[in-house]
C-alpha cells in the first residue's frame, strides 16, 4: 500500500509484560513496510478525551531491542472510568463516548489498534461502531481468558513470577514445616493457579472453577504428613470464594473493590482444620510488572505484525488470536462473547490430578 496512513496504538485495562513487545512490532511493521505514520495514544481512552489528544509520536528508531525488555507500557493506561458513564467530580456520571471518537478524528487516525482484555475490547469495540471507526485488536490479559485464543499477552509472564515463587516458597516450607498458601491473580479463570501450581509443583491448588471443600484441603495435607512429608504448597486464585460462597474483596480509596485476602482466609481454615503452622503470599502486582518472557516478547510480536497487515488488508473489526502454533484473526464481536474458562477436563487439569495435586473437591 502507498505511504500516508496514520495509526493509532492503545492500550487499554491493567498493564502486563509484552506490551512494548507489541507496540514495537506494530511501529516497525507500519512504519519500515508500508511507510505509515503512528501514533501512540497516552493513559488508554483518556488520552482521546483531552483537547488537545495527548499522543507520543512513535519511531522505529526509538523502539530498538530494549523495548522488548520493558515491562508495563510506554503509553501508559487506564482500567478506570466506563467511557459511557464517565464518573465526573460532582458525582455525576456523563456519555463521554462522542468526545472520545471526537480525539480519533482530532488526530486524523485511519485505523486504531486497541490491546486489552475482554472488558477493555467491548467498550473499545462499541466505540468503533458509535463513530465508524477502524478497529484491530490484541489480546491482552494474565488471565488468559479471552475467547477463542490460546495465549493472551502477559499470561507466559505471570505464570513464570508464579512458579518462580513457588520455586522460593519450598525451601523456606520444608525448613519450618509449614504450609505455604500462595494467592495468585486471576480475576474470573483459574489459568495462573493451575500453570504455575503444576509448574511449581503445588500439593493443592484452588480455583473458582472447580467448588472445594475444606475437608479435602485437609486430608490432602494430612496424607502428605502421613507418608513423611511435613510441608506443604496451596495455590489459590484470588476469585476462589469462601466456604460460605462469598467473594473475598478490598475496598480502596475511592470506594473501588478488587479481589484480594482469599489467600489469607484459606490458611486460616487450613491452620483451624488441620493445626498446620500458614503463612501467606499474595502476589498481586508483582505479576503484572515484570519483564516480558521469551514467550510472551514472541506472541506479543507476532500479534503487532499481524494487526499491522488486517489495517493493510482493509479488514476490521477483528481481533488477533493465537491457535494450534499460529496467528489467526477472529471478529472481535465472537472474542469477547466467549468467556475462556479453566476446561475442568483439559490437559491441565487432567495432568494436575495424575501427579495427585488436590482441587479440593
Amino acid at each position: 500500500m502507498s505511504g500516508g496512513k496514520r495509526i493509532g496504538i492503545i492500550t487499554s485495562g491493567g498493564d502486563c509484560a509484552g506490551l512494548n513487545a507489541a507496540i514495537r512490532a506494530i511501529v516497525h511493521r507500519a512504519v519500515n513496510t508500508y511507510g505509515w505514520e503512528v501514533l501512540g495514544i497516552r493513559e488508554g481512552t483518556n488520552g482521546l478525551l483531552d483537547r488537545p489528544a495527548r499522543y507520543l509520536k512513535l519511531d522505529p528508531a526509538t523502539l530498538d531491542a530494549q523495548t522488548l525488555r520493558l515491562g508495563g507500557t510506554i503509553l501508559g493506561t487506564t482500567n478506570k472510568g466506563d467511557p459511557f458513564a464517565y464518573p465526573m467530580i460532582d458525582g455525576a456520571v456523563k456519555d463521554r463516548a462522542p468526545e472520545i471518537i471526537g480525539g480519533y478524528r482530532e488526530l486524523g487516525l485511519d485505523a486504531m489498534i486497541g490491546i486489552g482484555g475482554d472488558g477493555s475490547l467491548a467498550i473499545l469495540r462499541r466505540l468503533a461502531q458509535l463513530g465508524d471507526l477502524k478497529l484491530i485488536g490484541l489480546p491482552k490479559t494474565i488471565d488468559n481468558d479471552v475467547g477463542f485464543t490460546e495465549l493472551s499477552i502477559g499470561f507466559d509472564t505471570a505464570v513464570a513470577v508464579a512458579t518462580e515463587a513457588l520455586d522460593r516458597l519450598q525451601p523456606t516450607a520444608a525448613s519450618h514445616a509449614r504450609v505455604m498458601v500462595l494467592e495468585v491473580m486471576g480475576r474470573d479463570a483459574g489459568h495462573i493457579a493451575v500453570s504455575a501450581g503444576i509448574a511449581g509443583g503445588a500439593d493443592v491448588i484452588l480455583i473458582p472453577e472447580i467448588p472445594y471443600g475444606i475437608e479435602s484441603v485437609a486430608a490432602k495435607l494430612r496424607r502428605l504428613r502421613e507418608a513423611g512429608r511435613s510441608f506443604a504448597l496451596v495455590v489459590v486464585s484470588e476469585a476462589v470464594k469462601t466456604l460460605k460462597g462469598a467473594e473475598v474483596q478490598r475496598r480502596y480509596h475511592g470506594g473501588e473493590t478488587r479481589f484480594g485476602g482469599i489467600g489469607a482466609y484459606i490458611a486460616d481454615v487450613i491452620a483451624e482444620h488441620t493445626g498446620a503452622e500458614t503463612r501467606v503470599t499474595v502476589l498481586g502486582h508483582v505479576q503484572r510488572g515484570s519483564v516480558p518472557s521469551p514467550r510472551d516478547r514472541l506472541v506479543a510480536s507476532a500479534f503487532g505484525t499481524h494487526a499491522v497487515d488486517l489495517i493493510a488488508e482493509n479488514k476490521f473489526d477483528r481481533m488477533v488470536a493465537w491457535a494450534n502454533r499460529q496467528v489467526i484473526d477472529v471478529p472481535i464481536e465472537d472474542a469477547i462473547a466467549r468467556y475462556r474458562p479453566v476446561e475442568l477436563n483439559g490437559t491441565l487439569v487432567r495432568t494436575a490430578r495424575a501427579l495427585g495435586i488436590c482441587f479440593g473437591d
